[in-house]
């Protein structure tokens, strides 16, 4: 199941991003790449260490704390901090499956990656080429979102980003363990959740609201890993 979050940036605050990562340093995207991804991924990235990308990526994370629709789509238990790449120029990340497990930089911590995330900071219409596509068995899903818009999938989908044949796409990406491991559990979850908003926006009275928020939280602490 693949989740669209609209506006997590505004399309100013997303320029504002594309402006100074316009300057930034990047290197090689495929010196970051396992054995088997490193020969599909033609892209730059900024290295995990660089005072920009470290920066920018706190934001990101402050910004994502405080934007509902994340939170309930994703349930986050431990967010690996945000990277950045850049695809120009006939880059493209060919077929892949993310790795199953990340360090974060600096610390012995290791996040499960249970969701990928890929916040788009490039305007469509500025690019040709460079949809994120991704394969759920029956069909292919083809995306390029808003600048500022970000889009959360299963970081076991086999996925790949198509050449950039002009212009420039800057984007974030990054990858949650989630409270909730099973995709289709977080998916009853977020379906529930939705219910009940809709329910409270047209008769917040109705006591059938506080039952399915008790239903909710009962699923979520039986089925919650921390």
């Amino acid at each position: 199941m693949m989740i669209e979050i609209p506006a997590v940036l505004s399309s100013e605050e997303a320029a504002g991003i594309r402006a100074r990562l316009s300057e930034a340093s990047w290197a090689e995207g495929a010196g970051t790449a396992g054995h088997v991804a490193s020969r599909a991924k033609a892209n730059r990235q900024l290295a995990d260490n660089d005072p920009l990308g470290i920066e920018l990526g706190n934001a990101i994370l402050g910004r994502l704390s405080a934007t509902p629709q994340f939170i309930a789509a994703a349930l986050p238990l431990k967010v690996l901090p945000p990277r950045f790449n850049l695809y120009s120029g006939q880059g493209a990340y060919g077929r892949h499956i993310d790795s199953a497990v990340f360090s974060v930089p600096g610390s012995q911590e290791r996040v499960r990656s249970d969701l990928s995330a890929t916040l788009f900071l490039s305007d469509p219409d500025s690019y040709e080429g460079g949809e994120l596509v991704a394969d759920f068995g029956r069909a292919l899903e083809r995306i390029k979102l808003p600048a500022g818009s970000m889009l959360l999938y299963p970081a076991n989908t086999l996925h790949e980003v198509t050449p950039v044949t002009s212009g420039s796409r800057y984007a974030a990406f990054f990858w949650i363990q989630s409270l909730v491991r099973e995709q289709t559990r977080r998916a009853m979850l977020l379906d529930l959740d939705h219910s009940i908003q809709a329910l409270a926006s047209r008769d917040p009275d109705n006591p059938e609201i506080v039952r399915l928020t008790g239903l909710y939280h009962n699923l979520l602490r039986e089925w919650a890993v921390t």
